[in-house]
């Protein structure tokens, strides 16, 4: 069973940080890339990416996120995401 947690900082709305299976991971950030258009993510090694809806793939099969940089491509292991998150700027309230 997957822990979530929700939590708010400053500017930064986590979508969803997952502490436990990959497979959940993968599909949160799925649905929260979705749902927002745009994530930002921590790798392991402490990297950060920004993904944007238009450019990111994902494939089931791999549980692997795929980004098309133009001149090259990535594929990142859901199990190497840290943590994600969404700018909390540019929503407005309805």
């Amino acid at each position: 069973m997957s822990t979530q947690i929700q939590i708010q900082i400053k500017n930064l709305k986590l979508c969803s940080l997952v502490l436990t299976t990959s497979i959940a991971n993968y599909e949160n950030i799925k649905k929260c890339l979705d749902e927002s258009g745009e994530v930002m993510i921590i790798l392991d090694n402490n990297e950060s990416i920004e993904l944007h809806k238009h450019n990111v793939k994902f494939d089931d099969a791999s549980q692997e996120i795929i980004i098309d940089a133009r001149t090259e491509t990535y594929w990142i292991g859901a199990d190497k995401v840290s943590y994600y998150w969404i700018h909390k700027e540019g929503f407005s309230k309805e």
